[in-house]
């Protein structure tokens, strides 16, 4: 029952017209598909949520990473700031930032338009050297690199384009993406955001690192379905989902269906005439306008179009097919009892932890304690036999990384699993005579680490 006016309604899948078999249809193509993992999903048609679960053991006060699909929120924030007169989607990029030096004639021309659709003239994702160029200001760093086409004219999915944008938006608001979105879009929402990565310090990153819940992203879907409107009030921009969500630059060259439909700012168009945002490892915003409905998904998967074609072989078939209220019954017992499965190893995603070290691993009451060590810095987990008892690893002063972890005998040794809850990722352990490894379970971007994927902690 809603306790919140704030508080999407719910209804089983039959009322509102989605044959429950199709769900559970959808859950089991990614349960024995070898490349796939979900960790959340929710489902709304009609405004109204007909599906949610967790994947033991995230849950659903878990704020994790959702890698680029934080692009969207700038995108969003781009929308509030046009509609308040800050900047114009024509601005010219080098009249906001002002490199010291001179830029080319196609860097010159290069506008805020040309960011949010992914067309700023670059052929390929500059990623990491705007940051070489300039470690001070990777934005000045990417103004530094002329795009070898004009801007406008071509389609690259480029990282830095986006923190470029999210630079301008930070500098015109005086003020974090964070703190800029929480009164216009997290609180009208009922959202408490979580960290949203900086770098430097005191400037979001844009174009990933954003932390939230999966709850959050329900609502935000909902609202970009609804033309922006969320619990009778006009919250985005008028007009500015038709702006967003519209496509902006052709990329039929992209080698997966889905991300070949084209761009909008900082959304993706796919097949079926929906619209998305999405992050790496599995993270799914989904907008199916057609169907009047919203898919929402967390993971960690390297086979994200697996996702997404689990999903149109099943989810679509089941909107307005025949329901009955015993597929109900059987979805909403098989959503409360969802655990990720840990023993199948994965080809595409699975990479040894090299900077990982096993220390030590002892019976203790309930199951194991692990002892980690990282760059010279030691972690001890708690590790249950009968479910995910969870430690909060302190990082550095103020930081940490909150862990859940689950174990079994194999052999003369141990599988322990250690799942990074504010994130995609988790750790295999195995122990035995012969020694131990440790094992990622999709690989952190940027620095495979648990030290990279900290988040502030309260202090004292």
């Amino acid at each position: 029952m809603s306790t919140s006016p704030l508080d999407l309604p719910q209804a089983t899948p039959s009322e509102v017209g989605v044959d429950a078999a199709g769900v559970l249809a959808f859950l089991d193509a990614v349960q024995t598909a070898g490349d796939q993992e979900l960790h959340s999903v929710a489902l709304l048609r009609h405004g109204r949520v007909f599906a949610r679960g967790w994947w033991e053991p995230y849950g659903p006060d878990d704020a994790t990473l959702m890698y680029s699909l934080s692009k969207s929120f700038t995108s969003t924030a781009l929308g509030f700031a046009v509609a308040e007169g800050l900047v114009t989607l024509d601005d010219k990029v080098v009249d906001r930032l002002r490199p010291d030096g001179e830029v080319g004639p196609r860097t010159a021309a290069m506008t805020l338009r040309d960011l949010a659709a992914m067309a700023s003239g670059h052929h390929a994702d500059t990623l990491d050297d705007p940051r070489v160029r300039d470690a001070a200001d990777p934005a000045l760093g990417f103004l530094s690199i002329e795009p070898e086409s004009d801007p406008g004219t071509v389609f690259a999915y480029n990282n830095p384009a986006t923190y470029t944008l999210g630079a301008v938006l930070q500098s015109v608001t005086g003020t974090t993406l964070t703190a800029y979105l929480r009164p216009r879009l997290f609180e009208p929402l009922g959202i408490t955001p979580g960290w949203w990565d900086q770098r430097p310090a005191g400037r979001d990153i844009a174009f990933t690192g954003l932390h939230l819940t999966t709850e959050a992203l329900v609502r935000f879907g909902q609202l970009y379905l609804d033309g922006g409107v969320y619990a009778g009030r006009q919250v985005l921009p008028e007009g500015w989902t038709a702006t967003a969500l519209a496509l902006h630059t052709p990329n039929p060259a992209e080698p997966n269906p889905d991300w070949s439909q084209g761009y909008s700012f900082q959304f993706w168009r796919g097949r079926h005439g929906t619209v998305r945002g999405d992050g790496a490892y599995g993270q799914f915003v989904v907008l199916l306008p057609e169907q009047d409905a919203v898919l929402v998904a967390t993971g960690g998967t390297e086979n994200m179009q697996g996702v997404l074609d689990a999903a149109w072989a099943h989810l679509l078939p089941a909107f307005d097919a025949p329901t009955s209220t015993e597929a109900d019954a059987a979805l909403a017992e098989r959503l409360e009892h969802l655990e990720i499965a840990t023993d199948r190893p994965d080809p595409l995603a699975d990479r040894a932890a090299d900077e990982l070290r096993v220390v030590d691993v002892r019976e203790a009451d309930g199951g194991w304690t692990l002892t980690l060590e990282e760059a010279g810095r030691t972690y001890t987990v708690a590790v249950g036999r009968q479910g995910w008892p969870r430690t909060d690893l302190a990082v550095a002063d103020g930081w940490g990384v909150l862990v859940a972890a689950h174990g079994t005998d194999a052999g003369d040794g141990a599988a322990l699993d250690v799942v990074l809850v504010e994130s995609p990722h988790r750790l295999r352990v195995l122990t035995g005579p012969a020694g131990s490894s440790v094992t990622w379970h999709t690989t952190p971007l940027w620095r495979p680490t648990i030290a990279s994927l900290a988040t502030p902690r309260p202090r004292a």
